[in-house]
């Protein structure tokens, strides 16, 4: 058996470089919540990366396809009325006629085309992706992942200066650039679950995935700057972004406690067994010990979906994403489309207007983290704000169109609810299922069960845009009563994890009742 201080220069050795050489110029072990703050802030910047590659394409379209209606915007948050969308329509791009072969007559469908086969393959590879997260070093599987996905979305902005037209092209670039981002979300969930405890891991989660709404929101601004200069740049220099803080990822990222030999008892201060021993030991045996054992005992990916919750949070995912998704891809085009005090905006305000939809997603992701965080109810949460979605989705389509306020208002009311649970589900959900007590605390699940939950939500989130893009054909009316159908699917899913979080509150109320006339007897009796 080795030593302790073969044991203390393995895991040393371990540590991201950039960790060591931090230290070696502090000349000090960086702190357990120094550790939480950089796993928190390099996570946040590799996923908002991950979602401005993804927003690029749909901001491009519009270059590619000039006579698309859903043009990328500019962040000029000038308001410009149309009288008609046949004047969007008659509107022309400074960049030209588009690119072959997206500037024909089925232009919208084939970019429509790359849209479903990117998502489709994002499903299918995050359930791939969690099952090797759970089995490699975090830290190197994400790096890879985002050089990867840096690789192939700069591969599609090189058909610009390649002079490349042939729709197959774009097509595998754009599928393999999907494999490449399913390994994304398994594994920046799996690193903040290894860090962060339940009791606060919603709020937490919560704050955290506003990488996504600005995210997205980045992707914009620099894909629709540089669409002047040609839009191969609006893939490249996001592509070269996502490669260079993968680079960073694999510097500075410490995917666990035990593979730095951080001393977990540092985050509990008050704990009765925080004793010097104990903690001298931590960074010995146990924590390497513990390390062993999960690495040897990851859990298979049937064994993940017989974790109890993992399938109804599953499935319900796959409904709130289908929502989520539509209004990503659709919403503003339906704003252009829909006459707002009688007048028709222009697609540059409409998009502006759309992103209200992420900001109110941000503050109901916040909201959903920090309720089901004080009420230790995850599931009461999460469908309660499904069940909710349905009505914001009804005004909002109903009484929308009355004033600008009005639309804006609503449109954030509708964000905070439908994002709300999406988020709580992909982070805080996620976390605890994959740390869930039938695993005997092997955390080796977390990639795995992440992987299952976003994964088959993926699946909604390619189907949603898909029929909308047919049904709104015939009538927006239409769309919405099937996402409000969605919404309330997704919150029946959750029936039986919510009565059993009633009951097993009720228990606890009765619990403490007791509890207290047991110990007001000895008054009474006096």
């Amino acid at each position: 058996m080795a030593s302790p201080s073969e044991l203390a220069t393995e895991r040393s050795h371990s540590k991201p470089l950039g960790i060591r050489c931090w230290e070696y110029i502090k000349r000090a072990k960086l702190s357990y919540k120094t550790h939480q703050a950089v796993v928190l802030i390099i996570t946040f910047f590799a996923y908002t990366t991950y979602h401005a590659t993804r927003k690029t394409t749909s901001i491009v379209k519009s270059a590619l396809d000039p006579q698309s209606s859903a043009a990328g915007f500019k962040f000029s948050w000038r308001i410009t009325y149309l009288s008609s969308p046949a004047e969007t329509q008659r509107r022309s791009w400074v960049l030209g006629d588009g690119w072959a072969p997206f500037n024909g007559s089925d232009g919208t469908a084939l970019l429509g085309q790359l849209d479903v086969a990117f998502l489709a393959v994002y499903a299918i590879g995050m359930y791939f992706s969690g099952h090797l997260g759970d089995r490699m070093n975090l830290r190197i599987f994400l790096t890879v992942g985002m050089i990867g996905t840096g690789l192939f979305t700069s591969l599609f902005g090189v058909g610009y200066w390649a002079n490349i037209h042939s729709f197959y092209y774009f097509l595998i670039v754009q599928m393999i650039a999907g494999l490449f981002q399913s390994s994304g979300w398994p594994s920046v969930v799996a690193v903040v679950g290894n860090w962060f405890g339940k009791k606060k891991r919603g709020l937490i989660m919560g704050i955290w995935n506003a990488h996504t709404s600005i995210g997205n929101i980045t992707g914009s601004l620099i894909a629709s700057t540089l669409l002047s200069y040609g839009w191969g740049w609006s893939f490249v220099v996001p592509g070269l972004l996502i490669a260079f803080m993968g680079i960073l990822v694999c510097l500075l990222l410490p995917v666990s406690p035990e593979s730095v030999g951080a001393d977990r008892q540092e985050e509990e201060e008050d704990d009765a067994v925080d004793s010097p021993k104990k903690k001298k030991e931590g960074v010995t045996e146990p924590l390497l010990g513990s390390h062993t054992e999960m690495k040897e005992n990851a859990v298979g990916f049937i064994e993940a979906w017989r974790i109890p919750g993992v399938a109804p949070f599953a499935f319900c995912l796959f409904f709130a994403k289908l929502v989520a998704y539509t209004f990503l891809y659709w919403l503003p085009y339906y704003i252009s489309h829909t006459a707002i005090e009688g007048k028709y905006l222009s697609d540059e305000t409409a998009g502006n207007l759309s992103t209200f939809f992420d900001v109110g997603g941000v503050l109901g992701g916040i909201l959903a983290g920090h309720i089901s965080d004080r009420l230790d109810a995850r599931a009461i949460t999460a469908a309660t704000f499904m069940y909710c979605a349905i009505p914001a989705l009804y005004f909002y389509r109903s009484y929308g169109h009355i004033s600008l306020a009005m639309n804006i208002a609503l449109m954030f009311i509708c964000g905070m609810f439908v994002n709300g649970p999406y988020a709580l589900i992909t982070t805080a959900v996620s976390a605890d299922l994959g740390t869930h007590s039938s695993l005997n605390e092997n955390s080796k699940a977390l990639a795995t069960v992440t992987a299952i939950i976003d994964g088959t939500g993926s699946v909604g989130a390619a189907i949603g845009p898909l029929l909308t893009g047919y049904i709104s054909a015939n009538s927006w009316s239409a769309v919405f009563t099937m996402l409000m159908a969605a919404a309330l699917v997704a919150g029946l899913l959750l029936t039986r994890l919510v009565v059993a979080e009633v009951a097993a509150r009720i228990s606890e109320t009765r619990s403490q009742g007791r509890s207290q006339s047991r110990s007001q007897e000895p008054e009474l009796n006096v």
